[in-house]
């Protein structure tokens, strides 16, 4: 599929205001992910299954969500939506309850659509807060 099966995560950096500029989603020896050719011009987002703003703490933390295997083809509606409000909506919880954790899982079935690229897009996720 090229795509995680799942995440799971705690939020520990509600209020980091670490710098996004110039980071880019990596790759891993020996391991298929997705790609940058992946996402190029089509409606698909990079996105992030652990989001990188509850991990801007620091550099180093925030780096480690820029990975493709915490990296999903997210319609850009979705991503830049849904996603990102739930995403806002976990980081709030975190600066009233001193524990949140998430998971998020990635569906596919036989009908999922594969990119001429290789790689498959999820049909549906599912976030547990």
């Amino acid at each position: 599929m090229e795509q995680p099966l799942y995440v799971f995560y705690k939020i520990t950096c509600p209020n980091g205001k670490e710098s996004r500029n110039g980071l880019t989603f990596k790759e891993y020896d020996g391991v298929i992910t997705s790609n940058d050719e992946d996402y190029i011009n089509n409606i698909w987002d990079k996105g992030h299954l652990a989001p990188a703003s509850s991990f801007s703490c620091d550099t180093d933390m925030l780096k480690s969500t820029f990975s493709y295997l915490n990296c999903a083809l997210q319609h850009q509606s979705l991503n830049r939506g849904p996603w990102k409000e739930l995403e806002r909506f976990e980081r709030n919880l975190a600066k009233i309850y001193d524990s949140v954790n998430v998971s998020v899982e990635c569906h596919f079935s036989k009908n999922s659509t594969r990119l001429p690229t290789g790689a498959v897009v999820p049909d549906a996720f599912t976030k547990i807060i």
